[in-house]
C-alpha cells in the first residue's frame, strides 16, 4: 500500500509527466499551411525547400532535447520535494562535494550543446548560398514595395506592390495583405540565387515556406538561396520594421515549371516594358494612402 508520502511523490511525477508531454503537443502539433499562415495556427508552414526541411528538422531535434530535459528536471524536482521532506529528513544533509555529481552535470550539458552545434553550423552553412545557381534575381526593397531583376535575361526587372483592400478580387480576398500585382515567378527544381539589397532602409525579405530571411541593406549586397520543390504560390513579407507601411510589403513568388518560365521569360519583356528603372514615388503614395488612412484609424 502506497503511504500519504509516496502517494504524493506520485502525484508530482504525473503532474510533471503530463505537462512536459502537454507542451510538446503544443509545440509540435497543430494546423499547417502549404504557403500561407492559417488561423490558430501553432506550427511552422509546411516546408517546401531543402533549407526549410533543415531549419524545422533542427527544430525538431532541439523541441525533443527540451521535452527530455523538461522531464527529467521535472521529475528530479519532485522527487527531491518527497524525498527530502521535512518529516523523512528532519536533519538536512551537509554534503558540500561530490566529484562524480559535479563532473556530470558539467560534461552532459557540454555533450548536449555539441548535438545541437554540428547541425545549426552545418544548416548555417548550407543555406548561405549556392555555387551552382539555374537562376539569379536581385532583390531591391524600397519604402513599400520590392523590385525584382532577372540579371541572367538582359536585366528584366519590375516592382510589386501590394494589392489595395478596395482592389482585391475574387480568390485574392483571401490573400489580404499577401496580394500583389506582380509575382516574382521562378521555375520549380531549380537552384535560385537571391541577392538583396536596398534603395533606401533596412528591410528583410522572408518566405517563412521556402526558409529564406535575408536583410536588404543600403549599400550592401547579401546572398542567399532557395530551391523550391514544387510549383504553386508562396508567400512571405518584409519582417524589418521599415517605417510608416512596413506592413503593406509582402512577397509572392509564383513557381512554375521550367518549360512554363522559359514562356514566361520570353513574354515578360514585353508586359514590363514600360517599367521604369526609377520608382515613382507618386504612384507609391497614391497606391498607400489608403493603408496609411486604415492604420491612423486602427491606432
Amino acid at each position: 500500500m502506497l503511504t500519504p508520502g509516496k502517494r504524493r511523490a506520485a502525484g508530482f511525477m504525473n503532474l510533471a509527466l503530463a505537462t512536459a508531454l502537454l507542451g510538446a503537443l503544443v509545440l509540435g502539433v497543430g494546423p499547417a499551411a502549404a504557403q500561407t499562415p492559417a488561423p490558430w495556427q501553432m506550427g511552422m508552414q509546411a516546408a517546401h525547400s531543402p533549407v526549410e526541411h533543415g531549419i524545422q528538422s533542427l527544430n525538431t531535434l532541439v523541441l525533443w532535447i527540451i521535452v527530455v530535459i523538461t522531464i527529467f528536471v521535472a521529475g528530479l524536482l519532485a522527487y527531491v520535494v518527497w524525498r527530502y521532506d521535512h518529516k523523512r529528513n528532519p536533519v538536512a544533509g551537509r554534503v558540500s562535494h561530490n566529484s562524480v555529481l559535479e563532473v556530470a552535470w558539467t560534461a552532459l550539458p557540454v555533450l548536449i550543446l555539441v548535438v545541437i552545434a554540428i547541425p545549426s553550423f552545418r544548416l548555417v552553412y548550407f543555406e548561405d548560398r549556392t555555387a551552382d545557381a539555374d537562376l539569379t534575381v536581385k532583390v531591391t526593397g524600397h519604402q513599400w514595395y520590392w523590385e525584382y531583376t532577372y540579371p541572367d535575361a538582359k536585366g528584366l526587372h519590375f516592382d510589386s506592390y501590394m494589392v489595395a483592400d478596395e482592389d482585391l478580387k475574387g480568390e485574392q480576398k483571401a490573400l489580404r495583405h499577401l496580394a500583389v500585382d506582380n509575382q516574382l515567378v521562378v521555375p520549380a527544381g531549380k537552384n535560385i540565387r537571391i541577392l538583396t539589397t536596398s534603395a533606401d532602409v533596412i528591410h528583410s525579405f522572408f518566405i517563412p515556406s521556402l526558409g529564406v530571411q535575408r536583410y536588404a541593406i543600403p549599400g550592401r549586397t547579401i546572398e542567399t538561396w532557395f530551391r523550391v520543390d514544387q510549383p504553386g504560390d508562396y508567400y512571405g513579407e518584409c519582417n524589418q520594421i521599415c517605417g510608416t507601411n512596413h506592413s503593406v510589403m509582402p512577397i509572392s513568388i509564383h513557381a512554375v515549371t521550367p518549360e512554363a518560365f522559359k514562356t514566361w521569360l520570353a513574354a515578360a519583356p514585353a508586359k514590363f516594358s514600360n517599367a521604369s528603372l526609377e520608382p515613382d514615388t507618386h504612384q507609391v503614395q497614391a497606391r498607400f494612402a489608403s493603408a496609411q488612412s486604415a492604420s491612423a484609424t486602427e491606432r
